[in-house]
């Protein structure tokens, strides 16, 4: 049996490419492997590690939790849960294992490169152990298996790596190692207005990305005012991928149909945009709407939300409390 777990951040509204690099793939994983133990959360406590609103924190909490639901993440089948309901547990194994996670490795961490920038002597100790947190989140669970992106397995990594400093250096072979699971066809989404760059929550055009909360209208208009280039779509892979926006626009497509990028190129080679685009678009309204009007649903009623989150927190706790108590006792510790 597997046990899987992986978590969204409670900041902004969720877009396509989270829904495609990971929600889709969560789906899947739960419907097609039913014996796996499946834990889903969402890491309120790491969407503090910068300024943030005090006042939107619970709402976009339930949010992100309404958009598992919506997206097919069924509470029946796995634990969809709110890190900081578990967050003692959490913040406790940190910081037990932060006394064995060496600086260099979190020096080498590029997310808190990318995130502190150039005022990294102002940012809190939060971004920088960012990392150590991240691994508590999946440790305390002895997880076997995390669906990551390409941009997270260096976290994973330093996981493993303490994992494996613990087992050393106490003599036990008590943490599982993780493995990564990069899944899907579509595990970086880009921009609609740069196909160089990431769709993100936080780019500044909210051309830039498809929201999971967008009607109809806003993707028929967003896709018809996506980037591309005057070139008619190729025939070939080779070629394709010379073109980072058309690249795009065909990796999307093929997501959503659950299809690969050559099968889509079969289908539409030597077409113009005007004529893929209109097809793409219905096809992400098929798909997306459902999960929309689901969201709209569960949203206005936040008290069906809360008791998904407080069931799924109870099946996490009864997970983690044994394991933290076994570390502090693997550690010494009196009590």
């Amino acid at each position: 049996m597997k046990r899987i777990l992986s978590g969204m951040q409670p900041t902004s509204q969720l877009h396509l490419g989270n829904y495609l690099g990971a929600l889709k793939n969560w789906v899947d994983l739960q419907n097609s492997e039913p014996d796996n133990q499946n834990l889903y959360c969402v890491v309120d406590m790491h969407a503090i590690t910068m300024p943030y609103d005090p006042a939107t924190l619970k709402k976009a909490t339930r949010e992100i939790a309404a958009a598992y639901i919506a997206a097919g993440i069924d509470p029946d089948k796995s634990a969809i849960f709110a890190q900081s309901a578990v967050g003692d547990l959490h913040a406790e194994l940190m910081w037990l294992l932060a006394t064995m996670t060496q600086i260099g490795k979190l020096n080498r961490m590029t997310q808190f490169k990318d995130k502190a920038g150039k005022n990294a002597e102002k940012a809190g100790l939060g971004l920088y152990a960012y990392p150590v947190l991240m691994a508590a989140d999946i440790l305390i669970y002895q997880a076997t298996h995390v669906p990551v992106g390409e941009d997270q397995k260096q976290h994973l990594e330093i996981t493993r790596d303490i994992a494996s400093t613990f087992n050393h250096r106490y003599g036990q072979d008590f943490f599982t190692l993780p493995e990564p699971m990069i899944m899907g066809s579509a595990t970086r989404v880009m921009s609609l207005r740069d196909g160089t760059k990431k769709m993100s929550k936080s780019a500044e055009s909210d051309l830039s990305r498809i929201n999971l909360t967008d009607d109809a209208d806003m993707i028929m208009d967003k896709i018809k005012r996506a980037k591309t280039d005057p070139e008619p779509l190729p025939d070939n892979l080779p070629d394709l991928e010379k073109r980072a926006e058309a690249d795009n626009l065909i990796t999307i497509y093929a997501a959503l149909a659950s299809t690969s990028k050559e099968q889509v190129l079969a289908e539409f080679a030597g077409q113009n945009f005007s004529i893929f685009k209109p097809k793409l678009a219905e096809l992400t309204i098929e798909k997306i709407a459902p999960i929309t009007s689901r969201m709209r649903e569960l949203l206005q009623n936040p008290d069906e939300i809360d008791q998904i989150l407080h069931a799924g927190a109870a099946k996490a706790r009864a997970i983690a409390a044994p394991n933290v108590q076994k570390v502090k006792e693997i550690m010494g510790f009196w009590g």
